[in-house]
């Protein structure tokens, strides 16, 4: 058995993760045909799910709550579990742009929505929502979630109330908004056409734009009121509870996701830093090959600390890079020459320090009760990171011609009998991953 720290690179540090089991299941996307993958393919991932017990998932601890919210937990269990999962202890940082924080999101706008069948409220008021977001808090720890997700998602009481939305109880948001055009555009959504004809949105959209200008006309000249487009996006956030109230929970939260993944594919959700590092060596005439390769490779390493990132969201981060560079006069396609590729600008895991890139659509960790936490995860993707040009343009999921990543699908090559185990091991304060052969078919 071999073994591998997941090591920080600046810091020869092992990344605090958590000591619990975890498993990464992998699979491979479709290739866009406008950037061709390198020569050069490793033997791909099949990891299995790791054997250990999950203590904060097997024994799971009573929450003290607070007794002030009204919120009815029971009528979205199912959902809250699959949030505690999505966010859970440690993982919740590195997976909270993609999966953690836009299901933690979805719930408690379904939480909301559900309450109000009885409540006929579409917000909280802020007591309520104080004590509601800490029980939610709690609920979700309980089940072994991050404690911390408030932080990491940004979320705060104020994002349970109406805000600035004028309009917050069921009856009157009925007799405003054309709930039969909207509950019809929102009813079910194809998570890919969603994001390109915006059919959902737009009826969102619509009928917030309606309840937010309600009152506007009664302000007598009061300046003090929020600018209509801030006005809009609270009335949003009463639109979707509205729609929660009307579907079924897992409907609701799978509508919710889909619509959130619109928009967080759109950009690259890394921080990139000054680049001057990497002007010095690569700028202009490159003198020295290996030196500039060094110093790309350099600054990639420091992107990979930060989080995992759809395959869509590499592509959007690797364009934003390319430009970033050119600006400051480094002309040279230095992804090419230093062999960069779209899974470089994710979280690494594995024996062989592969880039993990999660699908552009939506989805969830998966927990077992013997196995530990899985997600699906595509190592064995070498398309080579596109160097942006006057004759390139960024390929467009919406683009019907063109076939971009989303859902990983098997390939034949993954049916033989060597699979790759990546699993946290119990016990240590790193990340840790180790490696053994074994017989048997992955099922996907």
């Amino acid at each position: 058995m071999s073994e591998l720290n997941f090591m920080n690179k600046s810091q020869g540090s092992p990344i605090r993760f958590a000591k619990y089991s975890f498993s990464v299941t992998t699979k491979v996307d479709a290739l866009p045909p406008a950037i061709p993958p390198s020569s050069t393919q490793p033997q791909p991932f099949i990891p299995l799910l790791a054997p250990s017990p999950l203590i904060p998932f097997t024994n799971n601890s009573v929450p003290k709550l607070s007794g002030h919210c009204s919120l009815n937990f029971s009528a979205a269990q199912d959902i809250m579990t699959t949030t505690a999962t999505d966010c859970w202890t440690s993982f919740a940082p590195y997976l909270a742009n993609v999966v953690c924080c836009p299901q933690f999101d979805a719930m408690l706008v379904t939480l909301i929505g559900q309450s109000s069948k009885y409540s006929g409220v579409l917000a909280l008021n802020t007591t309520h929502a104080h004590h509601c977001l800490s029980d939610v808090q709690k609920v979700l720890a309980s089940q072994g979630a991050n404690r911390d997700l408030k932080k990491i998602c940004s979320v705060h009481p104020t994002n349970l109330t109406e805000a600035s939305c004028p309009v917050v109880f069921v009856d009157e948001f009925e007799s405003i908004v054309d709930t039969s055009r909207l509950l019809t555009a929102c009813r079910k959504i194809d998570p890919v056409n969603e994001c390109c004809d915006q059919v959902c949105q737009n009826a969102i959209h619509y009928a917030a734009r309606k309840i937010a200008l309600n009152d506007l006309s009664n302000s007598d000249g009061n300046h003090s009121l929020p600018w209509p487009t801030t006005r809009i996006n609270d009335c949003k956030n009463i639109v979707l509870r509205w729609l929660a109230n009307k579907l079924d929970p897992s409907t609701a939260n799978s509508v919710f996701r889909g619509l959130s993944n619109c928009n967080l594919n759109r950009v690259c959700p890394l921080v990139l830093p000054n680049v001057t590092s990497v002007v010095k060596e690569c700028g202009n005439l490159i003198n020295n090959q290996t030196a500039c390769c060094k110093a790309i490779k350099s600054y990639v390493s420091y992107l990979q600390e930060q989080s995992f990132v759809t395959n869509l969201q590499a592509l959007k981060c690797a364009t934003s890079l390319g430009k970033k560079l050119q600006q400051e006069n480094v002309s040279k396609n230095v992804y090419n020459l230093c062999r960069i590729s779209l899974k470089d600008f994710s979280l690494q895991v594995g024996l062989q320090e592969s880039g993990c890139l999660l699908p552009s659509l939506p989805s969830n960790a998966v927990f077992d009760g013997t196995s530990g936490i899985g997600f699906i995860c595509d190592l064995n993707d070498n398309i080579v990171a596109p160097w942006p040009t006057t004759s390139y343009s960024l390929p467009s999921s919406c683009n019907r011609t063109t076939k971009l990543p989303s859902l990983p699908t098997a390939t034949s090559s993954q049916n033989g009998k060597n699979h790759t185990t990546v699993l946290l091991q119990t016990g240590f304060s790193g990340l840790i991953f180790s490696s053994f052969q074994s017989n048997g078919s992955c099922k996907i």
